[in-house]
Protein backbone atom coordinates (compact mmCIF):
# COMPACT_ATOMS: atom_id res chain seq x y z
CA UNK A 1 0.00 0.00 0.00
CA UNK A 2 1.50 3.35 -1.03
CA UNK A 3 1.23 6.64 0.90
CA UNK A 4 -1.85 7.83 -1.01
CA UNK A 5 -3.65 4.54 -0.44
CA UNK A 6 -2.80 4.65 3.29
CA UNK A 7 -4.08 8.22 3.51
CA UNK A 8 -7.28 7.42 1.59
CA UNK A 9 -7.94 4.41 3.82
CA UNK A 10 -7.45 6.45 7.01
CA UNK A 11 -9.69 9.28 5.79
CA UNK A 12 -12.28 6.73 4.74
CA UNK A 13 -12.34 5.31 8.26
CA UNK A 14 -13.13 8.71 9.75
CA UNK A 15 -15.71 9.53 7.08
CA UNK A 16 -17.55 6.29 7.85
CA UNK A 17 -17.15 6.43 11.64
CA UNK A 18 -17.33 10.17 12.32
CA UNK A 19 -20.32 10.11 14.66
CA UNK A 20 -19.01 7.13 16.62
CA UNK A 21 -15.60 8.81 16.95
CA UNK A 22 -17.30 12.03 18.09
CA UNK A 23 -19.40 10.20 20.68
CA UNK A 24 -16.37 8.34 22.03
CA UNK A 25 -13.93 11.25 22.24
CA UNK A 26 -15.77 14.54 22.70
CA UNK A 27 -16.16 14.31 26.48
CA UNK A 28 -12.61 13.14 27.20
CA UNK A 29 -10.78 15.47 29.60
CA UNK A 30 -7.46 16.73 28.22
CA UNK A 31 -7.09 19.68 30.62
CA UNK A 32 -3.83 18.25 32.00
CA UNK A 33 -2.40 18.48 28.48
CA UNK A 34 -3.83 21.92 27.74
CA UNK A 35 -2.10 23.48 30.74
CA UNK A 36 1.60 23.22 29.72
CA UNK A 37 0.70 24.36 26.19
CA UNK A 38 -1.52 27.31 27.08
CA UNK A 39 0.72 28.65 29.85
CA UNK A 40 3.35 29.38 27.21
CA UNK A 41 1.01 31.37 24.97
CA UNK A 42 0.11 35.07 25.24
CA UNK A 43 -3.40 36.08 26.26
CA UNK A 44 -5.81 35.80 23.33
CA UNK A 45 -3.26 33.89 21.24
CA UNK A 46 -4.21 32.52 17.82
CA UNK A 47 -4.20 28.71 17.92
CA UNK A 48 -4.37 26.29 14.99
CA UNK A 49 -6.18 23.10 16.00
CA UNK A 50 -4.62 20.84 13.38
CA UNK A 51 -6.80 17.82 12.80
CA UNK A 52 -9.54 19.17 15.05
CA UNK A 53 -11.75 16.09 14.76
CA UNK A 54 -14.79 16.44 17.03
CA UNK A 55 -14.02 20.09 17.82
CA UNK A 56 -13.53 19.28 21.52
CA UNK A 57 -10.20 21.06 21.87
CA UNK A 58 -11.14 24.00 19.64
CA UNK A 59 -14.19 24.62 21.82
CA UNK A 60 -12.10 24.38 25.00
CA UNK A 61 -9.65 26.98 23.67
CA UNK A 62 -12.47 29.25 22.51
CA UNK A 63 -14.08 29.04 25.95
CA UNK A 64 -10.78 30.15 27.48
CA UNK A 65 -10.68 33.26 25.30
CA UNK A 66 -8.26 32.19 22.60
CA UNK A 67 -8.67 32.81 18.88
CA UNK A 68 -8.93 29.46 17.10
CA UNK A 69 -8.62 28.18 13.54
CA UNK A 70 -9.72 24.58 13.17
CA UNK A 71 -8.87 22.29 10.28
CA UNK A 72 -9.47 18.66 9.42
CA UNK A 73 -9.02 16.51 6.33
CA UNK A 74 -12.28 14.59 6.81
CA UNK A 75 -15.46 16.25 5.56
CA UNK A 76 -17.70 14.51 8.09
CA UNK A 77 -15.52 15.60 11.02
CA UNK A 78 -15.37 19.16 9.65
CA UNK A 79 -19.17 19.32 9.72
CA UNK A 80 -19.40 17.95 13.29
CA UNK A 81 -16.72 20.38 14.48
CA UNK A 82 -18.48 23.32 12.82
CA UNK A 83 -21.68 22.49 14.71
CA UNK A 84 -19.89 22.33 18.05
CA UNK A 85 -17.68 25.41 17.70
CA UNK A 86 -19.51 27.70 15.31
CA UNK A 87 -16.20 28.15 13.51
CA UNK A 88 -15.71 27.97 9.73
CA UNK A 89 -13.51 24.86 9.99
CA UNK A 90 -10.97 24.55 7.15
CA UNK A 91 -11.29 21.33 5.14
CA UNK A 92 -7.76 20.38 4.12
CA UNK A 93 -4.94 17.94 4.83
CA UNK A 94 -1.62 18.65 6.51
CA UNK A 95 0.06 18.20 3.12
CA UNK A 96 -2.02 21.14 1.80
CA UNK A 97 -1.22 23.62 4.59
CA UNK A 98 0.24 26.88 3.27
CA UNK A 99 0.04 29.32 6.21
CA UNK A 100 3.11 31.43 6.90
CA UNK A 101 3.83 32.69 10.44
CA UNK A 102 0.09 32.82 11.16
CA UNK A 103 -0.23 31.17 14.58
CA UNK A 104 1.07 31.72 18.12
CA UNK A 105 0.41 28.07 18.87
CA UNK A 106 -0.37 24.84 17.05
CA UNK A 107 -2.27 22.03 18.74
CA UNK A 108 -1.82 18.67 17.00
CA UNK A 109 -3.27 16.14 19.43
CA UNK A 110 -3.32 12.56 18.13
CA UNK A 111 -3.37 13.70 14.50
CA UNK A 112 0.13 13.59 13.05
CA UNK A 113 0.22 9.91 14.00
CA UNK A 114 -1.65 9.17 10.74
CA UNK A 115 1.07 10.73 8.54
CA UNK A 116 3.39 8.13 6.96
CA UNK A 117 6.97 8.57 8.21
CA UNK A 118 8.18 9.14 4.66
CA UNK A 119 5.98 12.27 4.53
CA UNK A 120 6.64 13.50 8.06
CA UNK A 121 9.59 15.82 7.21
CA UNK A 122 7.61 17.70 4.55
CA UNK A 123 4.61 17.99 6.88
CA UNK A 124 6.84 19.24 9.70
CA UNK A 125 8.16 21.95 7.38
CA UNK A 126 4.60 23.14 6.75
CA UNK A 127 3.87 23.23 10.48
CA UNK A 128 7.09 25.09 11.21
CA UNK A 129 6.29 27.65 8.51
CA UNK A 130 2.78 28.18 9.92
CA UNK A 131 4.13 29.11 13.37
CA UNK A 132 5.16 32.61 14.30
CA UNK A 133 8.71 32.99 15.68
CA UNK A 134 8.56 32.02 19.33
CA UNK A 135 5.39 30.01 18.67
CA UNK A 136 4.58 26.83 20.61
CA UNK A 137 3.59 23.50 19.06
CA UNK A 138 2.01 20.62 20.99
CA UNK A 139 1.95 17.21 19.32
CA UNK A 140 1.26 13.65 20.39
CA UNK A 141 1.77 10.15 19.05
CA UNK A 142 1.09 6.66 20.30
CA UNK A 143 4.29 5.59 22.02
CA UNK A 144 6.17 2.97 20.06
CA UNK A 145 8.39 2.44 17.05
CA UNK A 146 7.62 1.88 13.39
CA UNK A 147 4.48 2.04 11.27
CA UNK A 148 1.38 -0.14 11.22
CA UNK A 149 -2.15 -0.48 9.90
CA UNK A 150 -5.07 -1.06 12.27
CA UNK A 151 -8.81 -1.04 11.51
CA UNK A 152 -8.16 0.58 8.14
CA UNK A 153 -6.02 3.37 9.62
CA UNK A 154 -2.32 4.04 9.23
CA UNK A 155 -0.29 4.78 12.38
CA UNK A 156 3.23 6.16 12.72
CA UNK A 157 4.46 5.52 16.27
CA UNK A 158 7.31 7.40 17.96
CA UNK A 159 9.46 7.07 21.03
CA UNK A 160 11.01 10.11 22.72
CA UNK A 161 14.30 9.30 20.98
CA UNK A 162 12.58 8.84 17.63
CA UNK A 163 10.87 12.22 17.86
CA UNK A 164 14.10 13.96 18.85
CA UNK A 165 15.87 12.28 15.93
CA UNK A 166 13.20 13.62 13.56
CA UNK A 167 13.72 17.10 15.00
CA UNK A 168 17.44 17.00 14.19
CA UNK A 169 16.43 17.95 10.65
CA UNK A 170 14.73 21.12 11.91
CA UNK A 171 17.24 23.44 13.59
CA UNK A 172 14.55 26.12 13.75
CA UNK A 173 12.53 24.01 16.18
CA UNK A 174 13.52 23.45 19.80
CA UNK A 175 12.15 20.60 21.89
CA UNK A 176 11.00 22.12 25.18
CA UNK A 177 10.04 18.76 26.65
CA UNK A 178 8.65 15.32 25.88
CA UNK A 179 6.67 13.16 28.29
CA UNK A 180 4.49 10.07 28.38
CA UNK A 181 0.91 9.72 29.62
CA UNK A 182 -1.68 6.94 29.73
CA UNK A 183 -4.72 7.27 27.52
CA UNK A 184 -7.56 9.39 28.92
CA UNK A 185 -10.01 6.97 27.28
CA UNK A 186 -11.11 4.68 30.17
CA UNK A 187 -11.40 1.80 27.71
CA UNK A 188 -7.84 2.21 26.45
CA UNK A 189 -5.76 3.05 29.49
CA UNK A 190 -3.12 0.49 28.53
CA UNK A 191 -2.17 2.76 25.63
CA UNK A 192 0.78 5.06 26.35
CA UNK A 193 1.01 8.38 24.54
CA UNK A 194 4.10 10.40 23.71
CA UNK A 195 3.57 14.13 24.13
CA UNK A 196 5.90 16.88 22.96
CA UNK A 197 6.14 20.64 23.24
CA UNK A 198 8.22 22.43 20.60
CA UNK A 199 9.16 26.07 20.16
CA UNK A 200 9.97 27.83 16.90
CA UNK A 201 13.25 29.69 17.34
CA UNK A 202 13.32 33.41 16.93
Amino acid sequence: MNSKQRSDSTLGFYEENAQDFFDRTFDLDLSHLYAPFLERLPKGAHILDAGCGSGRDSKAFLDKGYRVTGMDATEAMVELSRRVTGLPIVHQSFQEMSWEEAFDGIWASATLLHVPKSEMPSVFRRFERALKPGGIWYLSFKHGDGEREKDGRHFSDYTDAGLLELLEGFPGLRAITTWQTPSVDPNRQEQIWLNGLLEKQG
